[in-house]
């Protein structure tokens, strides 16, 4: 007969304390509510019901790199072999806009079958740690799902990129085959530039540390650069904007004030565009439905 007593009672009461700050263990959630997901580190899946995105006729000035992207995207969808890709440059060229775009387009063309939709899913910068636990809830899940990083880079002495290189390809049960992995970055090899100028400048020896994270971006099959556009490509963004939002004013005027508004803010790129046309939208009284 198990003894009872003081002592026994009060280790009883700490197992249960213990057991109830313990994290939960994390289950295979259900992917059939949603489209979209967002990852927390905890180890959940928060449904998104409706993604912040434009359309992917209102992205200009990028065609090859959105063809690309498009393709490697839809052959994924197929179940074909696809890669994972990093979009790395110029800031507010529509990277992160690009993604959104690809994954709700090649959506409508699927059936509408939940099974045969990609889904998205947006893990946090700060939490790649978690990436792994990620991976193995997806794996053997009958839908494929995207895996979707906005802004990743790393600094000097993070060293959580060591998860992301083991889930790419290094680990040893590797990325499974119904999860694609898209991140964006301003910076091409996801370093501080202080370290890419340390790389040039010791090419024939460079740092351990750095060819490291290099050899992290080499595990991205595709490498889709976005470079700051011409006053052109500007104006077109700005026009087929106005276009899709039926925005009452003439090509004359809105050329003029889409490029003082460039001329104050010292840029351009596709995100300029959108702000001077919330702008201009809303000195006209137009909603941007």
């Amino acid at each position: 007969m198990a003894k009872t007593g003081p002592k026994t009672d009060l280790l009883r009461r700490i197992a249960e304390a213990l057991e109830r700050l313990a994290p939960s263990a994390a289950t295979a959630p259900s992917l059939d509510v949603a489209d979209a997901f967002i990852w927390n580190a905890e180890g959940t899946l928060e449904p998104v019901p409706e993604v912040s995105r434009v359309d992917l006729s209102l992205l200009r000035g990028v065609d090859r790199v959105r063809d690309i992207l498009i393709d490697n995207t839809a052959r994924f969808a197929r179940g074909l072999p696809a890669n994972n890709a990093l979009l790395w440059g110029a800031r507010g060229m529509g990277k992160s806009s690009l993604v959104k775009a690809a994954h709700a387009s090649i959506n409508a063309e699927l059936a509408a079958t939940s099974a045969e939709r990609l889904i998205l899913i947006e893990i946090h910068r700060e939490d790649i740690e978690s990436l792994p636990g990620l991976m193995g809830l997806l794996r053997g899940q009958p839908r494929r799902a995207l895996i979707f990083c906005d802004d990743l880079s790393f600094d000097h002495d993070d060293a959580s990129y060591k998860s992301l290189k083991a889930v790419l390809e290094g680990g040893i049960e590797g990325r499974p085959r119904n999860v694609l992995f898209y991140a964006t970055s301003n910076r091409r090899h996801l370093m501080p530039r202080d370290m890419m100028d340390n790389e040039r400048s010791t090419a024939i020896n460079p740092s351990e540390a750095v060819e490291e994270k290099v050899s992290l971006s080499d595990r991205f099959g595709l490498w889709l650069g976005f470079h700051n556009c011409s006053q052109a490509d500007y104006l077109q963004m700005v026009e087929g904007y106005a276009a899709h939002y039926r925005l009452k004013i003439d090509t004359e005027a809105l050329h003029a004030e889409a490029i003082e508004w460039s001329a104050t803010r010292g840029n351009r790129s596709g995100r300029t565009a959108w702000q001077f046309i919330q702008d201009l939208a809303g000195r006209l009284g137009q909603t941007l439905d």
